[in-house]
This record gives structure tokens, C-alpha cells and sequence, in this order.
């Protein structure tokens, strides 16, 4: 699959290049895995002289062995004796940046934290010392979300403050997913779209596993994932264990109560019998993978609030892939595709209401979109979008079938919005159903 999109975040490293020429930037790139982060910066690099060094989980003296031979090689670094430990294979790249301007990206930062745990404070070190005089344009890039936040957004941190610019790589925006798929399917149906942004929530690896292997329609979508030697059946896993070390089970078990529709604290707590407050804000704040949902407008106090998986693969393998170890271990995958087939009307409908929440914020037209409901739980509304400049708004329903929206009772739905948040707003009213998207 070619290189799509990712205009701004081109744009980006290009004025961050631009900039390392006169004076020393550091970039921080995070995202989760597969999002397109090491395509991101190769693609922004081409025609650039610059050292690629991807931090595998090796000694520091088998590290730096390796670094010094792609350095010498890429950069046409002159380095002389054999360097053990990366403090003094950092401390030659930055003198040499002194002299002249370089590019060094290094991958998987978050490693070098299990190779010498002193290592960052031996990078602050040098950094602060070098960067005033050099011309190096440094990228560290992360995929572990949770210890490279730790790393360069804990002022208690030695990196804490060095960076010049940090960003995070998001999935493709749905229009982007829809060019993608236009350009391999032209005749592609709004179902096959729903499966795939359901599957793949946009991030590039996935796409790029279905499109290439000529998957364009629902059904073999479906069978791939399901397929004897399929990339999907073990990734959720692979995704996880990169983030969790400790109470690795509570979280799973979380995760599959959550994709399983058991979003409340209470329920949480009450299935797994124990207080799982932690766990929550853990699973919300430092790994990113939930997202604390409330009423949209609702105060930070507010208690009426409930969690969803953030992304979205990750939300289709704990329903549909985790629970179910043992199919697939003992090759009874047909099983796994029909119950699949079982239950995909009412999960993809859920999906279908990200879908067009996401679509809503991508549009420009909306400052906020979410939920919204009452205390009681009741008068639930799947879309209520406003704008804060111009005091307009939208409430909708979002049905797979068009023919079950129902814009009466939304419109009572609707009379039921406290006037002392939304009273200021002009609402109208509509429904999506698949043929909108």
C-alpha cells in the first residue's frame, strides 16, 4: 500500500528540519504500534542524509556496537575504539553536531529505559551541556504510550522539559480510510467500510494487511481475521503485553467486561469483586486505552459517567477474539467466524455510532460531540453535537436500519437537555443509518 496522507504531521518535521539547521531541536513522536510511525518519519527523511537506530532489547555494549556501525555507515560518522556504553556514543553524535548538522532518529526510545536505567539522566546530561552549540535534528520516537508519557511528561523526569516539539500519530481520519479504500475498491459498499474502520479504527498496518491481501468486502474481512495464520488473532495480545507488566490479568479482565458491554464502575467492581478505581484511571490516563464517557456538558464532578474501549481494534478483539483462546488454539476457527456472524449486527452498530461521532468532529463543524443521558440513566441520546462560537447544535440517532429511527422521540429526548447548559443552542435534528455513511 502506498504512503497516504499524514500532510500536517509532514509538515511538522519539515519545519522541525528546517529549524535544526541554526539551532538543536528534539522531536517526540508517540502513537501506538502499527499506527505508522517509523513510515512517518522515513517518508519525511527521503532524500535526507540521516542514521536510523531502532533501540531492540539487547545489551547496552551490543546496542552500541550496533549504533556505531549504522552511524559510521549512514552518517559517515568517524568513531574510533569500540563504545560500550551509550552515553559516550550519544555524547559523539552531539559533538559532532557542532560541527555539523545531522538527523539522528532513534526508535522504540522507551527501550533504552531496560537497558541502563541511568540512561536518561546521562542524555539529559550530555543534551544540556551540547545542545546550545549544535545543529542536530534529534526524533525520539515511542510506541509504548504509558512509559514514553512517563518519560518526557513527568516533571519528576530527567527528559522532562528538553523536548522542542512532541506529537502523537493518530489512526487515518475516516476520509482518509474512504480514499484508501476507493483507490483498491472503487465499488466498495458502506458495509464493507463499516467492517473495515470496525476492524481496523484507521490504524495503517491493518488496512494495509486487508487491502493488500484484496480483502474489500465484509465476508473476507471477516474470514481473514479468522484465517489459521492471521495477523489479527494474536496482535490484541501483542498490543497489551507491550503496555502491562503488573496486574496484567485485572486489566484483560477489564477490557473483555468493557468490549462485552459492561461499562458502569459498578458493574466493573461488582464482576470482578473488587475496587477497580485504579485500574480505570490507569487504563484511561497513562495507557490511553479507555475513554471516560459522561453526559456531553456535564461538570468534572459529575458521577454519571461510564467507560469505553478507545480504540477500536482493540475493542473487537476482546469481544470476538480473546474469549475464545481455546477455538483457536485447537483450530476450530469456523466456530470463531459464526459467532462472529452471531452477534455483528448489534456490535457494528455501536461502531456505526462512533463512526459518525468521529465524522462530526473531523467535519470542523463541531467543538464538541459525544453523549448524552440523565442521571437516571434514562432519555439517551447517541449524538449530541455543539459549537461554541456560533451556538449551534445537533442531536441525532444512529440506527444500522434507517427505518428504525424514530426523530419524535428523539425530539422528546431532546426536550429533556437542562436549559442551563444547552438553553443558549439551536439544535436540529437527525438520523444516520449506514446508507449515510
Amino acid at each position: 500500500m502506498k504512503f497516504y496522507d499524514r500532510e500536517t504531521e509532514l509538515e511538522a518535521l519539515h519545519n522541525t528540519y528546517e529549524q535544526s539547521l541554526t539551532s538543536a531541536t528534539f522531536t517526540v513522536l508517540m502513537g501506538r504500534r502499527r499506527v505508522g510511525k517509523t513510515s512517518l518519519l522515513l517518508h519525511a527523511m527521503e532524500g535526507k542524509e540521516y542514521a536510523y537506530l531502532f533501540v531492540s532489547k539487547d545489551s547496552e555494549a551490543m546496542l552500541c556496537n550496533k549504533f556505531q556501525a549504522i552511524l559510521e555507515q549512514q552518517l559517515h560518522l568517524p568513531i574510533y575504539g569500540t563504545i560500550t556504553r551509550f552515553r559516550d556514543l550519544f555524547e559523539v553524535i552531539m559533538r559532532e553536531s557542532i560541527k555539523r548538522h545531522i538527523t539522528v532518529i532513534i526508535d522504540e526510545f522507551q527501550n533504552l529505559a531496560k537497558i541502563n536505567a541511568a540512561i536518561f539522566s546521562e542524555i539529559q546530561d550530555i543534551w544540556d551541556r551540547y545542545h546550545a552549540q549544535s545543529h542536530i535534528n534529534l526524533i525520539a520516537s515511542g510506541s509504548i504510550m504509558a512509559i514514553m508519557k512517563h518519560i518526557f511528561e513527568d516533571k519528576n523526569e530527567p527528559l522532562y522539559g528538553r523536548p522542542t516539539s512532541k506529537f502523537t500519530l493518530r489512526p487515518f481520519s475516516i476520509a482518509v480510510l474512504k480514499q484508501i479504500f476507493a483507490d483498491h475498491c472503487p465499488n466498495y459498499t458502506n458495509e464493507d467500510l463499516l467492517c473495515l474502520y470496525m476492524i481496523t479504527g484507521g490504524v495503517a498496518k491493518y488496512v494495509e494487511l486487508l487491502m493488500d491481501a484484496g480483502c474489500y468486502t465484509k465476508e473476507k474481512m471477516l474470514n481473514y481475521v479468522c484465517r489459521l495464520d492471521s495477523y489479527f488473532l494474536t496482535e490484541g495480545r501483542d498490543v497489551i503485553n507491550t503496555e502491562f507488566s503488573a496486574d496484567y490479568n485485572t486489566y484483560y479482565s477489564i477490557l473483555q467486561l468493557m468490549a462485552n458491554g459492561s461499562n458502569r464502575r459498578t458493574d466493573i467492581d461488582g464482576a470482578l469483586q473488587k475496587d477497580c478505581g485504579t485500574y480505570l484511571t490507569n487504563l484511561e490516563k497513562n495507557f490511553g486505552m479507555v475513554v471516560r464517557l459522561k453526559p456531553l456538558l456535564a461538570s468534572a464532578q459529575s458521577k454519571t459517567s461510564s467507560y469505553e474501549i478507545a480504540d477500536l481494534f482493540l475493542r473487537f478483539w476482546f469481544r470476538f477474539i480473546c474469549p475464545y483462546q481455546s477455538l483457536i488454539e485447537s483450530g476450530q476457527l469456523k466456530l470463531l467466524r459464526t459467532n462472529i456472524n452471531t452477534h455483528y449486527e448489534r456490535f457494528s452498530g455501536k461502531t456505526l455510532e462512533r463512526y459518525f461521532q468521529t465524522l462530526l468532529m473531523e467535519s470542523d463543524e463541531f467543538s464538541q460531540v459525544g453523549y448524552w443521558w440523565d442521571r437516571k440513566g434514562e432519555n439517551e441520546m447517541d449524538i449530541v453535537a455543539i459549537n461554541e462560537f456560533t451556538h449551534q447544535g445537533l442531536i441525532a440517532e444512529v440506527k444500522r436500519n434507517e427505518q428504525k429511527i424514530n426523530l419524535h422521540a428523539l425530539s422528546e429526548k431532546a426536550d429533556k437537555l437542562p436549559s442551563a447548559e444547552f438553553g443558549r443552542y439551536q439544535f436540529r435534528l437527525c438520523g444516520f443509518s449506514i446508507k449515510d455513511m
